[in-house]
């Protein structure tokens, strides 16, 4: 089980890296705010919070492939 876990958290962690970067070096937390009105965050919680929502992302996409590549089809007989 916990190699299981690893196996989904680990590549997650490093996606999630990768897309909190190339957001945040788009756009600015304080310009975020802006959109959906006054928000009383410093800019380091709006990257706390980015990274974690880009890691449930990824976990997610990552937990789905597993059990993609894990589940088998049904094989027929041929005829």
């Amino acid at each position: 089980m916990l190699k299981l876990a690893m196996s989904v958290l680990w590549p997650s962690f490093m996606a999630a890296i990768l897309a909190e970067g190339f957001f945040f070096s788009i756009f600015d937390p304080v310009d975020l705010m802006l959109i959906r009105g006054h928000i009383d965050l410093p800019p380091i919680a709006a990257y706390t919070i980015g990274f974690f929502f880009f890691w449930a992302f990824c976990s997610l996409a990552s937990m789905l492939s597993i059990y993609l590549f894990s589940t088998e089809a049904p094989r027929q007989p041929p005829f």
